[in-house]
Parts: structure tokens; C-alpha cells; sequence
């Protein structure tokens, strides 16, 4: 039984950690719907954040190939003092990648809802 209840105690950090972060997230990481992302990217830093071989599948039009796996020996390609909006397939990595941004002083960051399956806009495939 005092098993089940550390169990049931370790859950309840998990979720609450999860919760806490996803608000802190809120703060500094705009959710934009397909339309607001098309009205705003073309001026800013548009950066694709899957990995090269989803990237060459297709990818939004105009989009620059960051992965986040690489973002951070990458990040003097972004420039802190333009928006970046930032997508990925589904919008788990693109938070990621604004994690990192956010911690390295980049402020105006956006993601796509619902990630790369979501679009709806132009594509370009390699």
C-alpha cells in the first residue's frame, strides 16, 4: 500500500511539473493558428525544426533547416532581434527550440498549431 502511494505522489509532481511548465511556456511562446503564422512569417526568421530528412519531404516555403538537435551549435543563424516563428510536425520539438531560444534572451517567439501536418499553405518538396 505505501508503495502505491509514492507512486501516486511521484504522479502528482509529474503532472504538476508538466502543468507549471506549460504555463511558464505561455508566457514567452506565442501558439499561432495556420492563418496567423502565413500572415506573419514572410517577415521574419521562418525556421523548420524537424530533422533533414523530414525537412527534404516537404516543408514550408522560404523555411530555413535548424534542427533542434542542432540548435544550439547553430544559434549565431538566428538573429535575437527578429521574430522567429518556429515549426515542427506536430509542435513538441518547435517548443523545444523556443525553450532553448527563450534561455539564450530571443523574445519574440511563435509557433505553428498543430505543426507541419496542420499546413495548409504552400509546400516545397526537395
Amino acid at each position: 500500500m505505501t508503495g502505491l502511494w509514492i507512486l501516486l505522489g511521484l504522479l502528482v509532481v509529474i503532472i504538476g511539473y508538466g502543468v507549471i511548465k506549460y504555463m511558464a511556456q505561455r508566457r514567452y511562446l506565442k501558439t499561432l493558428s495556420a492563418e496567423e503564422f502565413r500572415q506573419g512569417y514572410r517577415k521574419a526568421q521562418l525556421i523548420d525544426v524537424r530533422e533533414p530528412n523530414e525537412f527534404k519531404s516537404g516543408h514550408i516555403l522560404g523555411a530555413r533547416n535548424i534542427p533542434v538537435t542542432q540548435l544550439k551549435q547553430r544559434l549565431q543563424e538566428v538573429r535575437p532581434d527578429k521574430p522567429v516563428y518556429l515549426y515542427c510536425q506536430n509542435g513538441s520539438r518547435a517548443a523545444r527550440a523556443a525553450s532553448l531560444l527563450h534561455k539564450k534572451g530571443y523574445s519574440d517567439l511563435n509557433q505553428l498549431e498543430g505543426g507541419f501536418k496542420k499546413w495548409d499553405g504552400k509546400v516545397k518538396s526537395s
